[in-house]
């Protein structure tokens, strides 16, 4: 494999060189806990009836008397791993694990090392084993310790759970979940590592593993809890710039090291699912029209570059929400798009990972919906693969804040979402996008609706030709009934039709948006301006105050996908040597060639649309609570005629 420009490779004999250090740490060593509890301290016996074992030594040193005084216990964590089932034998499964652990942490070592190179670290260290290292360099050699810790820890919890995800689909995934990672210390990279090798020795040991997919379920657990933990103290660490821009490769092990990114083993998952046609979609023309533009953005994904064209250049949909009455066709919408990129990725033989958040997601126990959602977000977010993810009844799914209805598990998944579509950690590389969907958008938080960079309206069928047309693919092949005077699927050509739908956007569709639209336009004149389509935007603004820059920004957005309002041909997705297999660089300038301009009618026919949207969303939400008030209203008399009848019996 060539390696890219900005891909370094980790050598394979740098990596056996740190085997023997690696040995050592799995075979035993000591480490008294610092933050972390023993979790099977044994108690003190008395030495006879009624005499007490002595109380610990307490020192009256000034400044020692809070420091631990527990004694250094011996990690093997090799004999607690051989120790997990009644067989004498070590299990080829148990050897595959000690191996994945010896692995990762030689790697970890090697990673840590080069970053010392880089960083001048190597240089400081000489300089203080041998007693001259200059007092202002101190605080810098601290932080750059400190940061070869995080390097270690991730990495060797990211390889460790990279090289376990394969012998997960020999055993099957058995989810076994630790407690609490604590024993996290940033003094340097071995102290770390003697910090998380104990604590996975300790939740091996409290577990009481029986199986070898336990035991693989519980340090994949371990590993991600680890991973995700380190990954937010790394946040906003200036020394560590030279790690995260960095891009390193273990090419024996196929393993990628990017920043503080997972990199979960690229495979695909088995799709039990009906596949839809375009053909077969009648109506929504613009939710197919995007569904089917955006199953072909994906493709463009540059493996190497780990980044898309599109989202370097704009028009990339990575979150979008698809709202519609019942029976609509939103499911019907799924299958379609999740069929053509899966079809696709057969194509140019690219793994493509498909995941539905559902509500069997949703659990009693705290924390626990929150891991479950953020499992979601990882797998399809994975940069190796092509990755659709949708959550399919999203107003059951996460909590409405402020809603006394929606349970603990809810608000966790709301909380999840929210920083995972557009939070400070969110990167868009364009590999993946996630789809919202419900029949009652108006229940759904606020703000996390806000993070659905595009809307699809998914309304069905509307003419009478689509009617016609719809009829005619349930009913199947089995009679012979005659189509008459209707040219069967020419209302479905999808230019004209979705021409048609964008031009209805020039104005608004709801009445109340329609008011504001209207009054600006008498007072400014015609909105063909920036100052004039801003006068509109904080006409807007007033009438409804939900409409925020977050809004102008999933507005603008939707435009520059309007400026790449153009398909990919075909020919490119069935021939990967045409596009497919180009290099990123030929990929973004044949996409930049297809471009349009943007005009004044693309804005104004996107803040419509959003706006339409959001004033819906409203309008749907006031009028559903006046009628519940009004039903009560109407029980509660009830309920008292009643009541009077009874008591003057």
């Amino acid at each position: 494999m060539t390696l890219s420009n900005d891909l370094m490779e980790l050598k394979e004999d740098k990596i056996r060189e740190k085997y023997a250090f690696a040995e050592a740490m799995l075979q035993g060593f000591d480490h008294t806990p610092r933050i972390a509890k023993k979790s099977d301290a044994p108690v003190a016996q008395d030495r006879s009836p009624g005499l007490g074992a002595r109380r610990r030594f307490r020192s009256t040193t000034p400044g020692l008397v809070t420091r631990s005084t527990a004694r250094p216990e011996g990690v093997q964590l090799s004999n607690r791993i051989l120790e997990c089932d009644d067989d004498a034998l070590t299990t080829p499964l148990q050897a595959s694990v000690l191996r994945s652990l010896r692995r990762a942490l030689a790697v970890a070592q090697v990673t840590s090392d080069q970053f010392a190179d880089r960083t001048g670290l190597a240089e400081l260290k000489r300089a203080n084993l041998a007693g001259t290292l200059d007092a202002s360099q101190k605080m810098r050699f601290q932080e750059l310790l400190s940061a070869t810790a995080m390097i270690a820890l991730h990495v060797f919890a990211n390889m460790t759970d990279f090289l376990l995800s394969g012998l997960s689909a020999e055993t099957g995934e058995t989810e076994v979940q630790c407690g609490d990672v604590e024993e996290i210390l940033f003094d340097n990279d071995q102290l770390a590592l003697h910090g998380v090798l104990w604590e996975l020795d300790q939740e091996i040991a409290a577990a009481a593993i029986e199986t070898d997919a336990q035991l693989i379920g519980l340090v994949t657990s371990f590993c991600e809890q680890l991973m995700e933990k380190v990954t937010l103290r790394a946040e906003g660490v200036s020394v560590l710039q030279a790690f995260s821009e960095s891009r390193y490769r273990v090419e024996a092990d196929n393993f990628e090291i990017t920043g503080f990114t997972p990199s979960a083993r690229a495979h695909s998952t088995t799709l039990a699912m009906a596949f839809k046609k375009p053909e077969e979609v009648v109506g929504n023309h613009i939710a197919k029209y995007q569904a089917m533009k955006l199953a072909k953005m994906l493709m463009a994904y540059d493996f190497d570059r780990k980044l898309n064209p599109f989202a370097e250049l704009g028009g990339f949909i990575f979150t979008f929400m698809g709202d519609g009455k019942p029976g609509t066709g939103k499911t019907t919408l799924i299958q379609m798009m999740a069929g053509m990129v899966n079809d696709y990725c057969q194509v140019a033989g690219y793994p493509f990972r498909y995941q539905n958040l559902s509500t069997e997601s949703i659990d009693s126990y705290q924390g626990k919906s929150a891991q479950n959602a953020k499992a979601f977000i990882r797998n399809v977010t994975d940069p190796n693969v092509i990755g659709f993810g949708t959550i399919d009844d999203i107003d059951q799914l996460a909590g409405k804040r402020g809603d006394r209805q929606s349970s603990a598990g809810q608000l966790e998944i709301t909380a999840v979402l929210m920083e995972s579509f557009a939070g400070a950690n969110t990167v868009v590389r364009g590999n993946c996008t996630f789809g919202m969907f419900s029949n009652y958008p108006e229940n759904v938080d606020d703000a996390l609706r806000q993070r659905a960079g595009a809307r699809f309206l998914v309304d069905g069928p509307q003419s009478r030709e689509d009617y016609i047309d719809i009829l005619h693919l349930l009913m199947g092949k089995n009679h012979s009934i005659p189509v008459g005077d209707h040219d069967l699927f020419e209302a479905q050509a999808l230019k004209k039709a979705v021409a048609a739908s964008y031009e209805r956007h020039s104005r608004p569709q709801e009445d109340a948006l329609t008011k504001v639209f209207d009054k600006v336009r008498a007072e400014i004149g015609d909105l063909d301006t920036i100052a004039k389509l801003g006068t509109y935007l904080k006409a807007i603004q007033q009438a409804d105050e939900r409409f925020t820059g977050r809004a102008i920004k999933n507005i603008t957005d939707a435009v520059k996908v309007r400026a790449m309002d153009f398909e990919l041909p075909d020919a490119w997705m069935e021939d990967p040597e045409l596009f497919l297999f180009k290099d990123y660089e030929t990929k973004k300038a044949m996409i930049a060639d297809l471009a349009q301009p943007i005009t004044v009618d693309m804005v104004i026919q996107e803040i419509n649309r959003y706006a339409d949207s959001e004033f819906r969303y409203a309008d749907k939400s006031d009028e559903v609570a006046i009628e519940n008030a009004v039903r009560e209203m109407q029980r509660m008399e009830e309920a008292k005629r009643r009541y009077m009848e009874i008591t003057r019996t």
